[in-house]
């Protein structure tokens, strides 16, 4: 059974071993991710240039997703490198304190408005939510704070504000200066961390594109603004994915809301037709174990069943000591999760009227597979946004992107039960020569054999996009004509 659940894996130091690259090909990993937050440029260069030749070697083709490292708003260093906060003690956040001297009882911090929009009674939270500070006031820039909730508290750990509201610009001068580095890279995606609205990732694509790259733009929802639902929706149209990223979002908006967020931003994302990813700590035991917890193992089901395109592994494939076991187990538990019957239906776009003949060709494609004995779908495609419309149809028939453009086959691996194949069609060719090309390629990959029945999905001319207007049933083996 093919997983129609993508895996996005995060590269990093423990991918670099001997093996291990070749072994997150083998176990199936469908896109892979460069860290902007961690490693030099020349890492995320070497890495990409790794798995396009092991793509080149394979014969699969694995996206390339480049994350931006965005603003992280952070407090600056202690002199002995960490203090123990307790419980009800004062503590205090200075812009104009030395960034190197902190102690247990004041630090620096590198975020100088923070002390022009917080007022009494605001929230911080450290270090992901560890350590929990209420702010009693606010003193020439020095922010004072009784510990709500204490621990240890170490250098340069993360601020958030409970419920949102600071307004650190979402692309800071270091990803500005990393995107000309993804301009040379040329990778598919590229994520935007802790985008407000839509004109922050307008402006990363602006910037993309002035450094010749067009990779899709995924915005990383991680502030409590973006889940406001007017927002929210300006964010997903001005993206191609929409990232649910649990780590700082839970942390803005309180653990206990994540799971409705999660359900109804990925709800959202695919209604509006654009690619979800469910990210941050779905195998997270897996740095250190080789099995996952069954905790672990119900939170990416359950991402399956809302209904994800994607489930992404961050340090446990980057730093951790079990890279291919993590990929192998959510493998495993994606393909048994598609099993279950709701994740094979759907009535998505049902009472809707379209606006574009290539979008209904689509749309009737998924209805006849899911009526009709199909083995699968074969989209001939030029930009991929056919394929993109196929996928949002949950379905447990296959589809088969063909396309000659490098692009679009880098942009499909992140869509959901969509399998991209280089097909060049020559100009000279007609409908007839086409088909028949097509069920050999289907051939050489083992994906077809006579008897089999696909639907075929191609426009009249070849090289426009957007052209999509014909939809033809063929039967692998018998004679096929135009």
């Amino acid at each position: 059974m093919l997983r129609r659940t993508k895996i996005l894996a995060t590269l990093g130091p423990a991918t670099d071993k001997p093996g291990v690259l070749e072994g997150l090909f083998k176990a199936g990993v469908d896109v892979v991710r460069m860290n902007f937050s961690h490693g030099s440029a020349q890492d995320h260069l070497d890495r990409a240039e790794a798995v396009r030749a092991l793509s080149k070697k394979t014969g699969r083709r694995v996206g390339i997703l480049a994350d931006l490292q965005g603003p992280k708003i952070r407090i600056a260093r202690f002199k002995d490198t960490k203090v123990y906060l307790n419980e009800g003690q004062d503590f205090a956040l200075d812009i104009n304190f030395d960034p190197m001297a902190g102690d247990n009882t004041q630090v620096g911090i590198t975020y100088e408005p923070l002390a022009l929009e917080v007022k009494p009674g605001s929230r911080l939270l450290l270090d992901d939510g560890r350590i929990v500070l209420d702010v009693v006031n606010v003193e020439n820039m020095r922010v004072n704070c009784t510990v709500t909730v204490g621990g240890d508290l170490s250098n340069n750990k993360g601020i958030n504000l409970l419920g949102g509201g600071l307004s650190a610009a979402a692309l800071t001068d270091k990803d500005k200066e990393d995107i000309k580095t993804i301009g040379i890279m040329k990778c598919d995606y590229v994520a935007i961390s802790f985008p407000r609205c839509a004109e922050d990732l307008n402006e990363a694509r602006r910037l993309l594109v002035a450094e010749g790259c067009y990779a899709g733009i995924v915005s990383k929802v991680e502030r409590a603004e973006a889940i406001v639902p007017e927002i929210m929706d300006e964010i997903i149209l001005a993206s191609d994915a929409v990232m649910v990223a649990r780590g700082d979002l839970g942390v803005e908006i309180g653990d206990a809301n994540l799971p409705a967020v999660q359900k109804l931003l990925i709800k959202r994302t695919r209604e509006l037709n654009r690619v979800a990813i469910t990210a941050t700590q779905m195998m997270e035991s897996m740095i250190e174990n080789p099995i996952p917890t069954r905790a672990e193992v119900f939170d990416v089901a359950n991402a399956v069943y809302d209904g994800t395109d994607v489930i992404m592994l961050s340090a446990e494939t980057a730093s951790g000591k079990h890279p291919i076991r993590a990929v192998e187990a959510m493998h495993r538990v994606c393909v048994e999760a598609e099993k279950q019957r709701s994740v094979r239906e759907s009535d998505h776009r049902i009472n809707i009227q379209f606006e574009r003949d290539d979008e209904a060709i689509a749309m009737s494609a998924m209805y006849m597979a899911n009526h009709t004995k199909i083995k699968g779908i074969v989209s001939l495609t030029e930009s991929g946004s056919t394929a993109l419309w196929m996928s949002r149809i949950s379905s447990a028939i296959p589809i088969f992107a063909m396309s000659s453009h490098e692009s679009t086959l880098g942009k499909v691996t992140l869509y959901r039960g969509v399998f991209p194949v280089y097909f060049k069609i020559d100009s000279s060719q007609d409908h007839a020569e086409v088909n028949r090309n097509v069920v050999a390629e289907l051939r050489k990959w083992n994906k077809a054999k006579d008897g089999d029945k696909y639907i075929i999905t191609k426009g009249d001319l070849n090289g426009v996009e957007g052209g999509t207007n014909g939809l033809k049933v063929i039967v692998v083996g018998q004679g096929l004509t135009p």
